[in-house]
């Protein structure tokens, strides 16, 4: 498989400028600049890139709804990546930051946004030092900073570190914390970034991956680029394997590619002849799959939401026969527990609840009653509440229950 996204993973010193310029980095700036910023929305959208930090929106559709007369504007990038399991952005930031920073002011460009703000998740500590090392070296070369390349174009970058917090990773969250305040979502409507951002400003809210993809995106011209993934989802994309497999790690796949011969022929498939009894497609917040409604899945937004789970950032986990899915329930709402912001009633209180509720079972005091009350008390936060986790926490908690309800029965049982 061609790669894209990580071909220069594992180039020596890539994080360097002297090294990346010689893989053509920033020449893609350059012919960008050289064209109408609404040409470059227009292409990104022909290319069919999508959103790879878990909502997998139309990247070019996104920055066309920037309002034609509002202005300042602002890009910032999404590089919080707090979704367990999903640990794919840090190998850009690290290895490859200049393609990074070259997708973001191609972006900024087509947005006509003169900030760009980088949101590292806090405990990134080493890849904010080359983020920043990088941003120092392209604005020493005249790719950041005054009149860009010699153009007209204008463009400051600056990286944020992360509050600590998983709902930053949700946009309008990530908008507040970068404000300097608690990280809390905003309602939408009226608050979608792309009109009232950033200081209420127009803001463009894009993933690392997503914005890494779109030097090659130009590179290789949408049709390519398309071409590469579905026909509903171009590219590729990075996904992070982990769990029951013998070489977890971030693979480079196209779009659309088998879920099984990822797990088995890459990964290797589970260590010491284990067999695999659920995956997880998209991270801690998608729902369970059954390994035989795994079998047969094309890695691609539609087909695994057809399959009743989600893509999401492409975080595969994969669990074989040894796993208890009780325990991994409760490990999964301890953590939504302690990361709910505790705007919304239904996240502050039924997350607590359901944890209290999984551990009553685990310890051997439940009753079947339990059980259903659970189940019952997964449904209150799913759409009610202002941002995506209510359902973050609702669709995984009722997809192990409704899958794998005799192991929760048989705590009782036993």
């Amino acid at each position: 498989m061609e790669r894209y996204l990580s071909k220069h993973f594992a180039t020596p010193d890539m994080r360097r400028l002297s090294v990346a310029s010689k893989h053509g980095a920033y020449e893609m700036l350059e012919r960008a600049l050289k064209m109408e910023p609404g040409e470059v929305v227009e292409l990104v959208k022909a290319s069919g890139l999508r959103g790879h930090g878990g909502a997998g929106f139309s990247a070019g559709l996104k920055w066309s709804f920037v309002p034609k007369d509002t202005f300042p504007r602002y890009v910032t990038v999404n590089a919080d990546e707090s979704e367990p399991g999903t640990f794919k952005d840090r190998l850009i930031l690290e290895r490859d930051p200049h393609l990074l920073l070259e997708g973001a002011l191609i972006c900024a460009w087509a947005v006509q946004a003169e900030t760009i703000y980088i949101y590292i998740r806090g405990e990134y500590f080493y890849p904010t030092k080359v983020m920043d090392a990088a941003i120092e070296e392209a604005r020493q070369k005249g790719y950041i900073g005054e009149r860009i390349l010699g153009s007209d174009f204008s463009c400051q970058v600056y990286t944020h570190p992360g509050a600590g917090m998983y709902i930053c990773g949700e946009e309008t969250g990530l908008i507040e914390s970068l404000e300097g305040k608690k990280g809390q979502p905003r309602f939408k409507p009226p608050y979608y970034p792309a009109a009232i951002g950033l200081w209420q400003a127009p803001t463009i809210v894009n993933n690392v991956e997503t914005l890494a993809a779109v030097p090659w995106v130009m590179r290789l011209g949408p049709e390519k680029f398309a071409s590469l993934g579905t026909p509903k989802s171009g590219g590729t994309c990075l996904a992070s394997l982990s769990g029951s497999v013998k070489n977890p790690g971030v693979y480079e796949i196209p779009m659309g590619f088998p879920l099984d011969e990822l797990i088995y022929e890459l990964g290797g498939g589970p260590p010491n002849g284990g067999k695999v009894k659920a995956v997880i497609p998209g991270g801690s917040s998608s729902p369970i799959l059954t390994a035989e409604e795994a079998k047969g899945i094309k890695l691609d937004f539609e087909s695994v939401a057809d399959a009743g789970s989600m893509l999401g950032s492409a975080a595969i986990i994969v669990v074989d026969e040894s796993v208890s899915i009780p325990q991994m329930l409760y490990w999964v709402l301890r953590f939504y527990a302690h990361e709910s912001c505790g705007q919304c009633t239904q996240c502050r209180e039924g997350t607590g609840w359901m944890l209290r509720l999984c551990k009553r079972l685990l310890d051997g005091k439940g009753k079947m009653r339990d059980i259903d009350d659970l189940d019952e008390i997964a449904d209150a936060p799913d759409g009610t509440t202002i941002c995506a986790f209510g359902p973050a926490v609702s669709w995984p908690t009722k997809s192990y229950l409704k899958k794998f309800r005799h192991e929760f029965e048989a705590l009782v049982k036993e």
